[in-house]
This record gives structure tokens, C-alpha cells and sequence, in this order.
């Protein structure tokens, strides 16, 4: 049929007759040419233009027609498009056809921008040769971008730099790229320059994909291996995994093994994403797509697992990817305890979406049964607390957040603590030690003082100051990580008026005063209210919870005190006065002896009903100061 055509433009003919589908199933060619491959992630800061890029990568390639074509397309969380942010990572398969007349397979994974979520960078990275570096022309380099950039350079990716924006009035193209030389020692005399808002320079990213990044490296052998980079839980269908092939295929019905868990499957359905899950004949090495197998149990799948062949499977594992261990922890609980169950079947499926989410199951004494859960940063615990209220209809509150401190015992021992109520006896104690974290810092001039000032009350220290530009200043400082992941984004912002940002990694543990601030509530200690923290900020913060508190719980029939203790020492109190009843309103006459007769007895029966009531603590209190952690 196509006789007169040289292979690869009969390729590319018929390609273009089977590119434009409508059912949800498409046919694969028998052809697997990885010269004709590119897979790439978009690294960038919040708010530098990767979503509206990679839409106009999508509306380019026409992987979607106009009239479906949508703001943030690949955003598909409505948390998404209301933060502006992205938090999950989503792959998508793109035909285009290059100036050399070939048809070009592009896999694109998409990635967040926020510190909370580099995991999710790393992942995306892992399954990549190649990664678009997108900064904004008026804003330049960004802490996050330093941070993503070395994560893509640690894997030895080609990286394309594009100057987005470049229609703004404030654009200053020469001096970003004199920053991308100096701060990532990239070349970016060649950078492209865009504006994926007008679609200008779309086509010159296109052909920079194809020219500057490199095919898959063709496999030694047919030996199946694939690399799990994320999954998504479908409830009708089972655990769908993300994968990119490195070798051999995987096809409808082919017995798999995954190595981390030695479980085996047969494949139920293969695929890729266009940008929704389109089914296919097979996966072939340098294919990004999924895998559906019938798994209906979530701790069965593993990221960074090797899917391999279960009649021949392959000897070693694939080079995974590192797993980051949580570093801001919190109990989230089930407000009413008869969805418990409802709760840990939520929280186990987000955990197949969202492997950086750590898990076990714990219970307090006030809130009863819930889960102690690991998260990346407070951002990732916000995420997390409104996925459940909105995906899974649960109304649950979360304990403050805390870090793991390591407990030196007199004895010896060192015990790791995340959980104020697992707190040993401070006369077992020798010294507490905390994680501290390297901070990176970009932030206009202007706003150097305020910031050291930021940065001495969370009790950290400036390393050193290097200047990015005439206008602006990159501080390296460490701090305490337990300040850090409370309201210091925050408040940065505030103070700089929106233009700094920050990046942080973990540095080591350094011995500090740590002491546990308890709350008590008519003498009984409420573990929820519990919490470490540096000696020197526990009486503020525990006069700031006694008076929340007495707004917040409604008065009984007797006094109560709410009592901020550090061991037995009363740091601050408030007390919530009694209702009042006036039990001498139908004495009428007579002597005042028998007032003072019903007086009396009232004040013992207040002093009984002390000493045995009950104080219930309304759940509008936890949430009032556990969610927000004020």
C-alpha cells in the first residue's frame, strides 16, 4: 500500500489517519521506534505559567479538540484550580508532527510547583530523559525552581530553560537569563522565549523538545521492566498504576509480577493518557501509561515498585527513586465515631494517590479512634483534611502538628517522639534533640531587614547572603524545622509583600530545650491540646490556648479552670465561671439565716458537682485550635 513511501513517512501517514479518535479504545502500530520518542516533565515555581503552558502544548498538538479544551486541563481537582497550585501529577501522551515531517510520540508528566509536593516532582522525574525549566520574566529564578532543578540535574536530565511571560510590561528577559547562568549555571543564551497565555514561541518549545532532549535508551533485552511512578485508586476498577516501560511489553492478559511485594496479576487492561485513560493493545519500552490488573487491596502496590514478567522475570529491581520521609505529623480523627470505618477506608485509598502520605492508627482518650498520619508540610496536611471533607464526605479534625524530636533518656536510650502523648517523664530525661532544616531564601532588597528579623524570632540563624541581581537577595539560614511549618510562608509573604519565596531541606538534629506544654480542663489533661515546643515560646502559647478556650467551651453549673502546665508548673490559667442560679428568689421574709442556709448548701453542691462533673469539650474548640494551629 504504501510502496512508493520510504518507512518512516508510511509510518507517519498512517499514523495521521489513526491520530484522531473518538472511541475509547485506539490501535497501536506493531512499530516501537524510541527515536521517535520524548519523554519530559515541566519544572517550575507556583505561578510561572506550567499549567497555562502545558495547556498550550496540549491545544497545539491537538490531543484535545477546541471544544473540550478547558483553563488547567490537566488540573482536575477543583483544590487545584482554586489554590492555583498543582498537587497531583498527571501524565499525557501527545502527538506531533515535527518540521522534519515525522510524527513524534511526546509523554509529558506534569508536576507541582509548591515545596510541599516535590516528592511528586521527583516521581515524575524518575520516568523522564528530559525536563522543560520554565521561569517567569518579571519574577526570574525562585527558591522552588533552585530546589527542582537540582533534583532533575541529580538524575542527569537534559534541561530546556523557557523565559515565560515575556508579554508582561515588567519583563526583564536579559536579566533572567543572567540568573539562570549564575544561580543554576545553566546556559540560557539559547532560552526559549514564550507567553503560553498569547501561544507565542508553542511551536519553538515543540521543536526544542525534539532537537535538544533524548530519545529512551533502547533496552538490553525483551526482559519486562517497568517503572511504577504513581497510581490512582478507581473505585470501580481497582488500582490503576502509572508506569514507563524501560523494556520488553505489557498487553491484555500478560501474567505480571510486582517485585516489592511479590504478588502476581494478569493485566486486565493497558493504556496511555490522552489526557484521560484511553485503552491500547500494549505498552512498549518508552511508553508512559497504566496498568489495570484487578487490584482491589491498596498496600499491595508499591511507588517506585518494578513491574517485571511472571513466567521470566528479570533478576535485579529498577532504580527506584528515594522515599521521603513525612516531617510534619498530626492526628486526624472522625468527628462522629460511627464513621470509622468510612474514615480508614478514605484515608487508605488517598494513600494509593498520594504515597508521601504516611499512615498508622492511633487513639486518644478525648477524640477516640483515628489515624497518626505523616505529611511533607502543613500545605500537604491542608490538602489532605480537605480531600476528606470534599472527596469522601467525612467531617474530621486534626490534632496540632508536630516533628519528630529524638529523647535522650538518662539511661541511655533514645526514643523518637512525634506524639506529644507518648512524652516520657522529663525527670527520665537528659536532653531533647530537634530537626533543624537549611532554608533558601529570594527575596527583593527592600525587605532584607524584616525577613532577619522573621528569621532571629523563629529562632534560626543567616548562614550567608548572595545577590541575585541588583534588586535581589538569596539568604541561606537555618532553622528550627518545628517553627518553620506553622504560619512562616505566611508570614514571609506578608512581610515582603508577596515577592519572596523559600525552599528548605532537611540539615540534622541539634539538642534543644523541648519541653511538652500541657492543657488541663477542670484538672484533667486534654491530650489533644498537648503539644512540644521550646521553652521559651510555651508560656505565650499556652496563655494563647487558655483563652481560646474560654470562648469556646460553654459554662456548666460549676466553676472550670483551663490550666497551661509545664510538669507540674501552672504557666497560665483562665477560668470559666459558673452559671448562676438564684436559689433565694421565693424566700420571702423571715430572718436572713435562712438564706444563708440555701446558700450554703448551693456552694457544697457546686463543690460535689466539681468534683464529679464532666466537662464536654465541643468539637468547634478542636477545631478552632488544632486545625489551624494558631
Amino acid at each position: 500500500m504504501f510502496s512508493t513511501l520510504s518507512p518512516i513517512k508510511a509510518y507517519s501517514k498512517l499514523w495521521s489517519r489513526l491520530f484522531f479518535y473518538e472511541s475509547a479504545t485506539i490501535l497501536v502500530m506493531d512499530r516501537n521506534d524510541n527515536d521517535l520518542i520524548r519523554n519530559f516533565s515541566i519544572i517550575a515555581h507556583i505561578d510561572h505559567g506550567k499549567s497555562t503552558l502545558a495547556d498550550r502544548l496540549i491545544e497545539y498538538t491537538e490531543t484535545v479538540s477546541k471544544r473540550e479544551m478547558t483553563e488547567q486541563l490537566l488540573d482536575d481537582m477543583d483544590l487545584e484550580k482554586e489554590k492555583g497550585i498543582t498537587i497531583k501529577a498527571h501524565p499525557v501522551t501527545m502527538k506531533y508532527k515535527a518540521d522534519d515531517d515525522k510524527i513524534y510520540t511526546m509523554n509529558f508528566i506534569d508536576t507541582p510547583g509548591h515545596v510541599d509536593f516535590s516528592y511528586e516532582v521527583s516521581r515524575s522525574l524518575a520516568a523522564c530523559e528530559g525536563a522543560l525549566l520554565i521561569l517567569d520574566a518579571a519574577q526570574g529564578v525562585q527558591a522552588q525552581t533552585v530546589a527542582n532543578v537540582h533534583l532533575a540535574q541529580e538524575r542527569n536530565l537534559a534541561i530546556i530553560p523557557i523565559i515565560n511571560k515575556i508579554d508582561l510590561p515588567s519583563a526583564d528577559v536579559e536579566g533572567v537569563k543572567t540568573q539562570i547562568k549564575d544561580l543554576l549555571g545553566i546556559d540560557a543564551s539559547q532560552a526559549i522565549l514564550t507567553s503560553a497565555k498569547t501561544g507565542q514561541g508553542i511551536k519553538d518549545v515543540l521543536e526544542e523538545i525534539v532537537y535538544m532532549l533524548p530519545p529512551p535508551s533502547s533496552p538490553k533485552d525483551d526482559c519486562l521492566s517497568a517503572l511504577i511512578f504513581d497510581s490512582y485508586y478507581d473505585t470501580y476498577r481497582g488500582v490503576m498504576a502509572y508506569v514507563r516501560i524501560i523494556s520488553g511489553e505489557i498487553k491484555k492478559k500478560s501474567s505480571i509480577k510486582f517485585m516489592a511485594t511479590d504478588k502476581l496479576y494478569e493485566v486486565t487492561e493497558v493504556g496511555i493518557f490522552s489526557p484521560n485513560a484511553i485503552a491500547t493493545e500494549t505498552l512498549k519500552p518508552g511508553c508512559v501509561g497504566y496498568i489495570l490488573a484487578n487490584i482491589k487491596d491498596t498496600s499491595e502496590i508499591k511507588i517506585g515498585d518494578t513491574i517485571t514478567s511472571a513466567k521470566d522475570p528479570i533478576r535485579e529491581p529498577l532504580d527506584g527513586f528515594e522515599q521521603m520521609n513525612p516531617v510534619v505529623f498530626a492526628g486526624i480523627y472522625p468527628v462522629d465515631s460511627s464513621e470509622y470505618p468510612l474514615f480508614c477506608d478514605a484515608l487508605k485509598k488517598l494513600q494509593i494517590n498520594d504515597s508521601a502520605l504516611f499512615i498508622e492508627p492511633e487513639t486518644s482518650q478525648v477524640l477516640g479512634m483515628g489515624y497518626r498520619c505523616g505529611f511533607l508540610g502543613l500545605l500537604h496536611l491542608e490538602i489532605i483534611f480537605e480531600r476528606l471533607l470534599r472527596e469522601f464526605n467525612l467531617n474530621v479534625i486534626t490534632t496540632s502538628p508536630s516533628v519528630v524530636y529524638i529523647v535522650h533518656k538518662s539511661d541511655g536510650q533514645k526514643v523518637n517522639i512525634d506524639n506529644p502523648t507518648f512524652y516520657p517523664d522529663p525527670s527520665t530525661i537528659a536532653y531533647v534533640e530537634e530537626p533543624w532544616v537549611k532554608c533558601n531564601i529570594i527575596t527583593p532588597g527592600d525587605f532584607l531587614g524584616p525577613v532577619m528579623n522573621l528569621i532571629n524570632e523563629k529562632r534560626g540563624h543567616i548562614i550567608d547572603t548572595e545577590s541575585v541581581s541588583s534588586t535581589r537577595l538569596y539568604l541561606h539560614a537555618k532553622i528550627p524545622l518545628n517553627e518553620l511549618i506553622t504560619e512562616f510562608n505566611d508570614r514571609l509573604k506578608s512581610l515582603t509583600e508577596g515577592y519572596a519565596s523559600f525552599d528548605y531541606e532537611s540539615d540534622s538534629y541539634e539538642k534543644s530545650d523541648i519541653i511538652k506544654l500541657e492543657i488541663k480542663v477542670n484538672d484533667e489533661p486534654v491530650d489533644a491540646f498537648s503539644t512540644m515546643i521550646h521553652r521559651s515560646k510555651a508560656e505565650q502559647r499556652g496563655r494563647e490556648i487558655c483563652k481560646k478556650l474560654l470562648t469556646e467551651i460553654p459554662k456548666h453549673q460549676f466553676k472550670i479552670p483551663i490550666q497551661a502546665a509545664i510538669g507540674g508548673k501552672i504557666i497560665g490559667r483562665e477560668t470559666i465561671s459558673a452559671l448562676k442560679k438564684n436559689v433565694t428568689a421565693k424566700c420571702y421574709g423571715g430572718d436572713i439565716s435562712r438564706k444563708r442556709k440555701l446558700w450554703e448548701k448551693q456552694k457544697k453542691g457546686k463543690e460535689k458537682m466539681r468534683e464529679y462533673g464532666k466537662v464536654q469539650v465541643p468539637q468547634r474548640a478542636f477545631i478552632s485550635i488544632l486545625k489551624t494551629g494558631d
